[in-house]
């Protein structure tokens, strides 16, 4: 997570390698991993609509569990990274098309053959993963957790690995009655990334993360409400509705203290007292340029709702 103030961040945007590159090419073929091939766009694989400010980036990809390839992965970072510089966008919205599949993580049925090496030897370079991690999913939890709008998750079914993550990364998860979310790396040998080691303990402590994490069992949306992870559980096919309500409210309010704040608060997860005392400071005076300080005062003095412009 950055550290730098709303709208001032500039991110890489190089992107990654897959993980499966661990193997070599004889041993995926005897795995079976298919070649999964969508002739789609990108822009057709993840979407982003608009509904008046409020801006709706759908994973639109149902055949692969909606889980993410990398470009579909660098389309979601680059289109929080918009959100920043965009006059439109006062709140987005992260789901997925379907009722099964919210983000099932990386694509692991993607192929990544490379023509021009040898099959003789391990397609594995080191780095590959180190690159991948930095360049490709660290730079996606960057944008999401430095977007300047309120970012809200409409949790629509299974949420796995960093599909899991991308949704307990945002500001807000609504989340399904029928939803759960999976920590699946120990039941496939792997280590938690895309920031969950970061994330959970920060979230539910460190007791509730180590259990998510080494037992993988399914976490029920009920559940990780009580957890703690997910704000509210709705009827399964209510889940479009509420998210809606509540990005409509965030999008007609104080946009920039909304900026602010979402950047005080994730300052303070790895900030000591005397330095969010500065940020606070900081805050509160850039906070206090605009117009819609002034109209929140001005309304309180009047007696009347505040009319908020975003700036």
């Amino acid at each position: 997570m950055s550290g730098s103030l709303p709208a001032l961040r500039i991110l890489g945007t190089s992107s990654g390698s897959p993980v499966h590159k661990n193997l070599p090419r004889s041993a995926r073929r005897r795995v079976g991993w298919p070649a999964v091939s969508d002739e789609r766009s990108l822009n057709e694989q993840v979407r982003l609509d608009y509904r008046d400010s409020v801006a709706w980036i759908t994973i639109d990809r149902p055949e692969s569990g909606n889980a993410l390839t990398p470009p579909c992965r660098d389309r979601v970072r680059d289109i929080l990274n918009g959100l920043n510089t965009s006059h439109r966008a006062r709140c987005a919205v992260i789901t997925a098309v379907g009722d099964r599949f919210f983000c099932t993580g990386a694509d692991l049925r993607h192929s990544y053959d490379d023509p021009d090496r040898s099959t003789e030897v391990p397609d594995r370079i080191m780095g590959d993963a180190r690159r991948m991690m930095l360049d490709g999913q660290y730079a996606l939890f960057d944008a999401l957790l430095d977007c300047d709008v309120p970012v809200i998750a409409a949790v629509n079914g299974t949420a796995a690995g960093m599909g899991a993550h991308l949704a307990l990364a945002c500001d807000l998860v609504i989340a399904g009655d029928r939803a759960k979310f999976v920590e699946v790396f120990a039941r496939r040998g792997l280590v938690p990334d895309a920031l969950g080691p970061w994330l959970l303990p920060r979230i539910i402590g460190v007791r509730r993360t180590m259990e998510l994490f080494l037992l993988a069992e399914d976490l029920p949306a009920d559940r990780a409400h009580d957890y703690g992870l997910v704000n509210r559980v709705v009827p399964h096919d209510e889940v479009q509705s509420a998210a809606a309500e509540w990005a409509e409210r965030l999008a007609t309010g104080p946009s920039r203290s909304f900026a602010l704040t979402k950047w005080l608060v994730n300052r303070s997860l790895d900030a000591d007292r005397a330095s969010m005392a500065h940020d606070e400071a900081v805050a509160v005076e850039l906070n206090a340029g605009t117009e819609d300080s002034a109209e929140g005062v001005a309304s309180f003095q009047e007696r009347r709702p505040p009319e908020w412009k975003g700036y």
